[in-house]
């Protein structure tokens, strides 16, 4: 009867508060991360950093951006409330220093007022394109994410080009990579996810390799640490929005098997399948035969893939290492 009784209570209420862009059409940042943690029960404060027509991967795009201090005055208005209490803090693509500078105050505050909130991090500066790493943000966030904001992020997400930065050290090799996580971990973060590298699939070229290590703390005081290889299979189109979708999901999935890095990254990574290759079929679709699908054509298929995200049929395992 306790069983059925406890099945029958509400799961408690789990608040996200998401710091990222918004763009009216479309699904990056702010819009790709909101639907998929609603439907998986959380509830989502948004704070949007840039209000943009579209992202910035079409031919044009016009918008506003928010500022350190714009930032903080909203912060303000919730603590005025005293609203400013959260479970979760999401962030992903900012520009700026100084307000990237803002979130950390924010985040340590926060913690402050609840030392079990747990902030996801994608640290996002650059990536690899034909094995040449270059980053896509200014330099000057490179020092302010490996000094400040690392060290307060409980779960990050970096591409192996930004785990090589926040470290200093090169990915050559599957234990180059795991002693890189290591040396993150080290800096703060407790889970580690290297959602995409350029290492040799063992299944194969059509594969991409992510690597995901969670380091958690026993009772009596040692550590354990548990590692996972995910192979997905490559997915041949430039997507935008991909990797916001995925800290989310993660954030929900780590949320809803905090022991289990190994599900929680399995799930993650069989929803970002489906909702891909539900993408790129409705595109190429669009574009018509013979045509190359433009930035329009693939935004993702988030509202169609409601069901995947809800519950994800694993077409993807996880190798613990």
């Amino acid at each position: 009867a306790a069983a059925a009784a406890a099945a029958m209570e509400p799961e408690r209420e789990c608040r996200v508060l998401s710091i990222q862009s918004h763009v009216v059409r479309g699904y990056v940042g702010n819009k790709a991360a909101t639907f998929p943690l609603q439907v998986l029960g959380f509830e989502v404060d948004t704070v949007n950093s840039v209000q943009f027509s579209n992202h910035t991967g079409y031919a044009h795009w016009k918008g506003q951006v928010l500022n350190s201090d714009e930032l903080h005055e909203l912060y303000e208005g919730l603590k005025l409330n005293k609203v400013n209490q959260y479970d979760y803090v999401l962030t992903g693509y900012t520009r700026d220093t100084s307000f990237l500078a803002m979130v950390v105050d924010i985040v340590q505050e926060l913690k402050q007022q609840n030392s079990n909130l747990v902030y996801v991090c994608d640290p996002v500066m650059g990536d690899k394109w034909n094995g040449e790493g270059s980053m896509y943000v200014p330099k000057d966030l490179l020092p302010v994410y490996r000094d400040k904001v690392v060290p307060v992020a409980d779960i990050i997400t970096p591409n192996q080009f930004e785990a090589e930065l926040l470290t200093g050290r090169k990915i050559h090799t599957e234990k180059d990579a795991l002693e890189v996580m290591d040396m993150l971990h080290a800096m703060g973060p407790e889970t580690v996810v290297i959602t995409s590298s350029d290492l040799q699939a063992p299944l194969g070229n059509d594969y991409l390799i992510a690597l995901g290590s969670h380091r958690k703390t026993n009772a009596d005081g040692t550590k354990m640490t548990q590692r996972i290889r995910v192979e997905s299979p490559k997915v041949d189109a430039v997507f935008v929005g991909t990797g916001d979708l995925f800290a989310a999901m993660l954030l929900a999935w780590t949320h809803k098997h905090p022991n289990n890095l190994k599900v929680a990254c399995e799930k993650t990574v069989s929803a970002m399948q489906h909702v891909l290759q539900r993408t790129i079929k409705s595109a190429k679709a669009q574009a018509g035969e013979g045509n190359k699908p433009n930035s329009a054509h693939l935004e993702l298929r988030m509202v169609q893939s409601k069901k995947d995200i809800e519950n994800p049929e694993i077409i993807v395992k996880a190798t613990v290492l």
